[in-house]
């Protein structure tokens, strides 16, 4: 688990970018409760269950934390990425990261994630990433509004990382396991909405 940050400190510790424009690049990354940046090795697999979809993809990373998916996803060729990122400091992150690669198809928001899923965005996304917290119970009310207020394109593909030691989720019928591997503690799936 990552140590309490105190109040208005800075970055400590990087995520790497392992693969395409970016690739090699290290962006500084805040060491907050909570904040748990996807390993290189998960990373580096998701991606090759992604490589034939991630070119010009819509792409959300809800629990965007240390934006290591969505980097990944911008340095691979996806159309446009947004970031929700409910803590402050991460979010200042997120947005010194940005503009430190210079990529203008990203959009970083501020905010609740589960209350930024309440409304219908602007377009639907190809790609999404849920990543939260683990053992706070977020997945279950995030996939309901993500269903519910449409943000889920035709043929979407959606990445869950969660604690290994969750099995019981109540999915939509329309969505179809396509990947599953565990690694230590955290259990990596890869649907597609039907």
């Amino acid at each position: 688990m990552a140590k309490k940050q105190s109040k208005g400190s800075a970055p400590s510790g990087d995520v790497r970018i392992i693969a395409g424009r970016y690739r090699g690049r290290k962006l500084p990354v805040l060491n907050a409760e909570g904040l748990r940046p996807t390993g290189d090795r998960i990373k580096e697999r998701l991606f090759n269950w992604l490589m034939n979809d991630i070119i010009d993809a819509r792409c959300l990373d809800v629990f965007a934390g240390s934006g290591s998916l969505g980097f990944e996803a911008l340095s691979r060729h996806a159309g446009f990425v947004q970031f929700f990122e409910l803590n402050p400091q991460a979010y200042r992150t997120l947005q010194q990261n940005l503009s430190r690669l210079a990529a203008p198809n990203a959009d970083i928001r501020q905010g609740d994630s589960l209350k930024l899923l309440q409304s219908a965005p602007q377009a639907p996304f190809d790609i999404i990433f849920l990543d939260p917290p683990f053992h706070q119970n977020l997945l279950a009310p995030c996939i309901q509004a993500l269903t519910q207020h449409h943000w889920l394109a035709n043929n979407a593909l959606i990445y869950m990382e969660s604690e290994a030691t969750l099995t019981a989720l109540a999915l939509p019928h329309t969505w179809q396991l396509l990947k599953e591997k565990t690694t230590g503690a955290v259990c990596s799936r890869l649907y597609r909405v039907g």
